[in-house]
């Protein structure tokens, strides 16, 4: 099992372009970061009961903050080959509306054998000039008929039960989970119900604060305690003998959100409900996104993996300064989630492009 970054190497603008019209044959998910060789050699077999061809491999994927919303976004989603022995986790921001997330898993479940989903903020806005069926949207009945959709095109949600990947190193639990944020991400001298006006401060206010409805929750903090209330029970009661690959928008860990340029944007990343979720229960891997800003991180021995693509301006970048061939395919968008063996740590490259590890111990 294997989850790989999804972006390529294209050296010029020009290129990228060429590469959306006409995209190399070559895996989309090209060579996976060292994994479990347990994990690498999944076969149909083992999944799905049945007697296949055992050199038949398949792998787990993870890509989140697709923002389908932009033109060019929706054009490398068209590019995708297919991966038809291979799951893929969708982990949130997706777009903005029903229609965004209908045009993603029409194109994706006929390229992947399962998908995983799980709503980002952006998924739950309730924008004001749509004439669509989300105008009446708001809060969780939004969430819900997004659910809906996922159940009519065969896509696991948080409101589903945890599946188990099978393998011929250790299975694991999939559990999609759909927490929020209660604007605990902030220095403890500011008060809660001052915590926005702090972050006005510097001119950061996240659009959520119109767009997103926590309706029929009194405030979004409401909305987060509910689902954290619901998500914890839920797993106290997974069954021992297997660890957790917890999947969220929102990172878990208030020390994992390194927003330099925007610090007080923390308010909207995450809850410290959830910050020894890793070690509370038996967990392997833990997937995220929401930041724009791909990393792999270990905490307490757990691997935490940002796997987002972002908004052109955050991806595009990227490409075009880094050095490679746009045959080796989309490189690096989302991260492979189980441990390897041997002593090796994955590695991840930042919107900079240098390389960077970060080891268990490591200060972010």
């Amino acid at each position: 099992m294997g989850l790989c970054p999804l972006w390529s190497h294209w050296g010029g603008r020009t290129e990228w372009r060429a590469a959306i019209k006409a995209p190399s044959p070559h895996p989309l998910l090209s060579r996976p970061y060292a994994i479990h060789d347990g994990f690498e050699k999944l076969t149909r077999e083992n999944w799905r009961g049945e007697v296949s061809a055992p050199y038949i491999t398949m792998k787990l994927y993870a890509i989140s903050d697709l923002h389908l919303g932009f033109e060019i976004n929706r054009q490398a989603l068209e590019a995708m080959p297919a991966y038809p022995e291979d799951w893929l986790i969708l982990a949130g921001d997706t777009g903005e509306t029903t229609a965004h997330l209908r045009y993603a898993l029409s194109i994706l479940t006929r390229r992947f054998a399962q998908l995983l989903w799980v709503p980002g903020n952006h998924d739950l806005w309730t924008l004001p000039s749509s004439a669509s069926e989300d105008a009446a949207l708001r809060g969780e009945e939004k969430y819900l008929r997004m659910v809906s959709i996922c159940r009519d095109y065969g896509v696991l949600t948080p409101e589903d039960p945890y599946v188990l990947w099978p393998g011929e190193g250790a299975p694991a639990w999939l559990a999609p989970l759909f927490l929020l944020y209660d604007y605990s991400f902030r220095p403890g001298y500011v008060p809660e119900e001052e915590a926005v006006a702090w972050a006005a401060e510097t001119h950061v206010v996240c659009s959520d604060e119109y767009l997103l409805h926590p309706d029929p929750y009194s405030s979004r903090s409401a909305w987060c305690l509910a689902r954290c209330q619901y998500t914890e029970k839920r797993l106290q009661e997974v069954a021992p003998g297997a660890p957790l690959v917890l999947i969220n928008h929102f990172p878990l860990r208030q020390n994992l959100v390194r927003l330099y340029r925007i610090p007080r944007f923390s308010l909207w990343c995450g809850t410290r409900r959830t910050e020894d979720w890793h070690t509370r229960f038996p967990t392997s891997v833990v997937i995220y996104g929401h930041l724009h800003i791909r990393a792999t991180d270990y905490q307490d021995g757990v691997r935490f993996e940002e796997v987002s693509l972002g908004y052109p301006r955050h991806w595009f970048l990227w490409v075009t300064r880094a050095i490679g061939d746009r045959r080796k395919g989309w490189r690096a968008i989302c991260g492979k989630f189980f441990p390897q063996t041997r002593g090796r740590f994955c590695r991840s490259k930042d919107l900079s492009g240098k390389e960077r590890r970060r080891k268990q111990g490591d200060t972010p």
